[in-house]
């Protein structure tokens, strides 16, 4: 569990459409798949939430995970064959 420690990002490598729910999900420290699920239940059985919207925005204002060292070295590098 990653806590609160950690800002909020949008997951590169985990994501369904833009990584919003993932992120929220690491950022919470839960299970993407349930982050999921229990994302879309909400939307669709409460007025309250418009979940699309809600998702639009956070897409906009939360910043994208930074690529890890190796991952950043591999797409820049290439694999060296």
């Amino acid at each position: 569990m990653t806590g609160f420690n950690a800002p909020l990002r949008r997951s590169r490598s985990d994501r369904m459409i833009a990584g919003v729910v993932a992120g929220l999900a690491r950022y919470l420290g839960m299970d993407v798949a349930l982050a999921r699920i229990l994302y879309v239940l909400i939307s669709i059985f409460s007025a309250a939430f418009p979940g699309i919207l809600v998702y639009v925005i956070f897409w906009i204002l939360t910043p994208e995970e930074d690529y890890p060292h190796d991952q950043l070295l591999e797409k820049h590098v290439g694999n060296g064959g």
